[in-house]
């Protein structure tokens, strides 16, 4: 596989729920998760959801940062998207742990790029065995 980008998944488990809440604090706190990963912020979009709950995306010049919040699960989960290895992906993790006030953390790092094998590896959905397959679409 040619690596062209590396994607951290993180899962910010057990949160101070009031810290999911409110649009300003999470876009402040990504911003400064970007900075400290030395990404070069290109712009931040951020949605607050009714009740509660946000969304954003800070696109940064590296590629990208994403979140998503349920307050009422005390959750949130991260991506962390660079196409350079010397971004500092698990500064954006150790960050936002403090910032949310998680008490558990899981991250996964993926390297991702043009495969050389028979094709995509297929994830199985509702009814499809257990046991990913590659090779072409079922219908």
């Amino acid at each position: 596989m040619k690596t062209l980008g590396y994607h951290t998944l993180i899962e910010l488990c057990g949160c101070d729920p009031e810290r999911l809440k409110r649009v300003r604090d999470v876009r402040r706190w990504m911003l400064e998760a970007a900075r400290l990963a030395n990404g070069t912020v290109v712009r931040a979009v951020f949605h607050g959801f009714s009740p509660w709950g946000v969304s954003g995306v800070v696109v940064i010049a590296e590629s990208h940062l994403t979140i998503h919040t349920w307050p009422e699960h005390g959750y949130a989960a991260v991506d962390v998207f660079s196409c350079s290895a010397r971004l500092k992906q698990a500064a954006v993790r150790e960050y936002l742990r403090a910032a949310l006030g998680a008490r558990r953390v899981t991250s996964l790092r993926l390297r991702r790029g043009p495969t050389d094998d028979a094709g995509p590896v297929r994830v199985p959905g509702p009814g499809s065995p257990k046991k990913p397959r590659r090779g072409t679409p079922r219908g």
